[in-house]
């Protein structure tokens, strides 16, 4: 096992066992973490497989992240249970708030817990977009188009999610909700005032989260430039906002990313505009490239907060998550909220 700090660099693996040229790139200094697809599933015991040969390659060991939001964005599924949309949280919170951040704080231990006892450290999650209604991409992945709602229900679900030992991404930072164009095939331009985006902004001010996914979309009030590659954006997070996990960018080979050239390019603007953590995904041939000729100053502080995102207790078992009575009792929520 090799000792070495974590890079800067999330990248993915081609299949549901790791090739040798996986190994060998996920054992370059430059790279820090994983992001697993459904591609790299075929079932719970074949991911635990996967996820513990991961984790054997490294120390600290590599972090391992994956979308898993309920709804439409579940990378894994058979094996899993079906997580409802974040809009059926903010409907049930209409009628009943308290019963609303109840059910949310059971999703999110049920996700969590379900991750963890497969090896997977860390869900992008929770979505804190704020649902305007025509959004091409986002729709009923958001809570609500009320910040208060979205920050209650978030808070609540980063309880569950910690209660598993898994730490919150808040995304898409500053806002995806109201854009209607889909950042993975075209680049979404917000041209709201900086004031009307207030709203937007209000859960990264109240919630407590560890990480921040930022947008890659343009916001014309501050910047000519996506947030992921906005220095602007980032130090608004870090000194107005005073966040200080770690932000990750969106896919890097998202169409939205285009904006500043070739993923060279695109990996050194977002580690300069102070992105921690540059997720380069379904581009393996870039990925050869960056890693044979991006030649940064690593930040090894920023590498430390990457590693603190890593559960510190044991995961429950799959079989002991079935006799947990709060897993039970939550499944039970959930096949309500799916009804």
């Amino acid at each position: 096992m090799m000792h070495m700090p974590l890079g800067p660099l999330m990248i993915d693996v081609a299949g549901t066992q790791l090739t040798d040229l996986d190994r060998e790139r996920l054992c370059h200094p430059l790279v820090g973490g994983v992001i697993l697809f459904s591609r790299n599933y075929g079932n719970p015991e074949q991911l635990a497989e996967l996820t513990a040969a991961i984790h054997a390659l490294r120390s600290p060991r590599l972090l391992i992240a994956v979308d898993h939001e309920g709804g439409r964005v579940q990378r894994f599924r058979d094996g899993f249970t079906r997580l409802p949309p974040m809009a059926a949280l903010g409907r049930l919170w209409d009628s009943d708030a308290e019963r609303a951040c109840s059910a949310a704080r059971q999703v999110g231990y049920v996700l969590a817990a379900e991750l963890r006892a497969r090896g997977i450290d860390y869900s992008f999650t929770p979505v804190l977009d704020l649902d305007y209604g025509p959004s091409r991409v986002i729709g009923d992945r958001a809570f609500h188009r009320r910040p208060e709602a979205v920050i209650a229900l978030a808070q609540a679900l980063g309880e569950g999610l910690r209660q598993a030992g898994m730490g919150s991404c808040g995304k898409h930072y500053p806002g995806h909700g109201y854009v209607v164009p889909d950042s993975h095939v075209e680049l979404p331009v917000d041209d709201r005032a900086f004031a009307a985006m207030q709203e937007d902004i209000e859960p990264y001010r109240q919630l407590a989260i560890d990480g921040v996914m930022a947008a890659h979309v343009i916001y014309n009030c501050m910047d000519c430039n996506t947030a992921v590659f906005s220095n602007k954006w980032i130090d608004f997070l870090r000194n107005d906002i005073e966040f200080n996990g770690v932000v990750f960018t969106d896919d890097l080979s998202m169409a939205g990313a285009g904006v500043v050239g070739d993923m060279l390019a695109r990996v050194q603007t977002a580690y300069a505009a102070g992105c921690d953590m540059l997720l380069v995904c379904n581009a393996p041939d870039v990925v050869g490239e960056v890693l044979a000729q991006w030649k940064p100053q690593i930040d090894v502080q920023r590498g430390r907060s990457v590693e603190a995102l890593l559960p510190r207790n044991r995961a429950k078992s799959w079989d002991e998550l079935q006799a947990d009575p709060d897993y039970r009792q939550a499944l039970q929520t959930i096949n309500k909220l799916q009804a």
